[in-house]
């Protein structure tokens, strides 16, 4: 998740001083949290979306895509890629 907020951030252009003051959160801990070293309650990732002006669905969401891609890019590393069979 903390990745996805910080390609957010930066879409935006963004500094994390400016979004951390925005959410009320310390400049250090967001950065903590972008790189993953910490984990944000809800209520600061609510912070966050509201300091980014985007809805927490829409984090989950984008945090969710880029789980999947994730776990498709190690699982085709691991070994064959699985088999999808479509109804005819």
């Amino acid at each position: 998740m903390g990745r996805v907020l910080r390609r957010i951030r930066q879409e935006q252009g963004r500094t994390l001083d400016d979004v951390s003051s925005q959410a009320r959160v310390s400049m250090p801990y967001l950065s903590e949290i972008e790189r993953g070293r910490k984990e944000a309650s809800s209520e600061v990732l609510s912070a966050l979306c509201g300091a980014l002006e985007i809805a927490p669905s829409k984090l989950l969401m984008l945090t969710g895509r880029e789980l999947a891609g994730a776990d498709s890019r190690r699982r085709v590393s691991r070994g064959p890629s699985p088999v999808v069979m479509l109804a005819a």
